[in-house]
């Protein structure tokens, strides 16, 4: 490995060993025989380590292990897999400082990024525990005497979990905490662009297994290209899928699923806007924006894409922009004085570049230039310059999602027509306005206002607490993951009525009498 001393020693403390196969049953691995696959860094473009994809036969095998671990698992009443859940966030308390490290390194994003989305893990894991005793069905009046009605919530099955790049760890862990507690076994894919710090997770759950004798197939990993993915959405042994990444791919998954009757949580792209109106507290919405477009070089699904700025503060606020961009730094994430890490990878690189070609042919006009960085710092070649750029909301290449910190500025004069703007996109995740005026916070929270699964006031579009419910409308999905009732997904609802009566009322007063 060609990687610094102070990731080597990381990976040895996170009993990552490389030769290790990218497949594993709980706290058994799996010997693959599949294509190698390169983790390098977009910090420096440094091979970190390579792993082998699952081959058809482990595949197979990883699956029928989940399938045999949830017969006993679902038997395990609900607060003793929240025990469980509790001592996995405690193990990822002691790991946090490394796994966060590894975050930034693998992923590129920043390091307080990266210890954020470790505490993320471990706040919804303590979400978790207290779920495991408030699974609660709800109680309904028969119109028939002497019966009771009722509904109770089953574990569904293997819950499939497919997590992009840009949150490596913390979004499988909303979805694995939540089913596990629900009585369900995971099987994780995580972004092959990642595969080290999902194996890192694997790690410590299995500690917490065999201290726990926990079935070995409540928590499986799979590593592997899109095409394994693939598998997973084509398995009917799979009941339920959760996939995070493009609308291009949640829209495949989704037919892929539904073909065969199974369940999605789809958490797909993203246009966010802040509305920025003439009431706004300036001195939140500048950083409120600069942030929800830079953090993790633009690459959230909640990233600010769109600042919908009305007319009499918007050369103002442009200026604001432009000055606040100036003292941006841009370099390795691993130092906690840079505000912008690289993007992914140099696919990443070339979309963004695409991006900025369509921008000029479309007739955007440039506020701050954007660009790929080179030099001394910037030699993986993944680092770029946060651009701004006037635009019309009608604009093809503003309708689209790039996933690279792009932002587009956009003048209006009612709020009526801000909300419009903002709701004019095809996606629907996360959307804010900035204002100290409550008509205004409360026309863009009501029915007409905001069309998104997020709308938030007075703070950005990106930065989500576990608490809430997470998801977004139109070509983001519909799904839930996170806080609230998302874990009505992860099971089954069966109502449920009792006669205790020595006759058999009919409903809705129907008679049959035999004679």
């Amino acid at each position: 490995m060609q990687n610094t001393p102070e990731i080597s020693k990381i990976l040895q403390r996170l009993e990552i060993d490389v030769t290790n196969p990218g497949a594993a049953i709980g706290g058994q691995w799996i010997k693959n025989s599949g294509p190698i696959i390169e983790s390098r860094s977009p910090v420096d473009g440094e091979l970190i380590a390579s792993v082998s994809e699952v081959a058809d036969e482990q595949y197979d095998q990883l699956v029928s292990g989940a399938q045999e671990a949830f017969k006993e698992w679902r038997r395990v009443p609900a607060p003793k897999r929240g025990e469980f859940v509790r001592q996995v966030g405690l193990e990822l308390r002691k790991v946090k400082d490394d796994l966060g490290t590894l975050v930034s390194y693998e992923m590129g994003k920043s390091l307080q990024e990266g210890l954020g989305e470790v505490q993320e893990m471990i706040d919804i894991c303590d979400f978790a525990v207290g779920l495991s005793r408030q699974l609660y069905g709800l109680s309904m009046h028969s119109e028939r005497p002497a019966h009771r009605m009722y509904e109770q919530w089953h574990p569904i099955g293997i819950v499939g979990i497919i997590s992009a790049f840009n949150f490596p760890v913390a979004v499988w862990s909303w979805n694995a905490a939540l089913a596990w507690v629900c009585g369900d076994v995971c099987i994780w894919k995580p972004s092959e662009k990642t595969p080290l710090t999902a194996i890192a997770c694997q790690k410590v759950v299995q500690r917490v297994m065999q201290q726990n004798d926990v079935p070995d197939g409540v928590s499986c990993l799979v590593i592997g290209e899109a095409v394994v993915g693939k598998k997973m959405a084509e398995d009917a042994r799979i009941p339920l899928i959760s996939a995070t990444g493009s609308t291009r791919m949640g829209k495949s998954v989704g037919e892929t699923v539904g073909a065969r009757l199974g369940k999605t949580i789809l958490e797909l792209g993203g246009n966010n806007a802040i509305i920025i109106t003439e009431n706004a507290d300036l001195s939140i919405a500048i950083p409120g924006a600069v942030f929800g477009a830079v953090g993790t070089a633009g690459q959230r699904c909640t990233s600010t894409r769109r600042l919908i700025i009305h007319e009499s503060i918007f050369e103002d606020f442009k200026n604001l922009l432009v000055k606040a961009y100036a003292q941006l730094r841009i370099g390795t994430p691993l130092d906690q004085k840079n505000h912008v890490g690289p993007l992914i990878d140099q696919d990443a690189v070339k979309s963004y570049q695409h991006a900025l070609q369509l921008i000029a042919d479309q007739g955007g006009k440039e506020v701050v230039a954007g660009g790929v960085l080179s030099g001394a710092g910037y030699e993986s070649g993944c680092y770029v310059k946060p651009g701004i750029f006037e635009v019309s909301n009608e604009m093809e290449v503003v309708q689209t999602e790039t996933f690279a910190p792009i932002l587009y500025l956009i003048k209006y004069s009612e709020l009526e027509e801000a909300i419009a703007i903002q709701n004019g996109v095809p996606q629907g995740l996360s959307s804010a306005i900035m204002t100290t005026n409550m008509r205004e916070s409360e026309m863009f929270l009501s029915q007409e206002g905001s069309d998104c699964g997020i709308a938030n006031v007075n703070i950005g579009t990106s930065g989500a607490e576990i608490g809430g419910a997470f998801g977004g409308e139109k070509e983001t999905g519909g799904g839930r993951e996170s806080g609230s009732d998302a874990w009505k997904a992860y099971m089954r609802r069966q109502t449920n009525t009792i006669n205790y009566s020595q006759e058999l009322p009919l409903a809705q007063g129907i008679k049959f009498d035999l004679g």
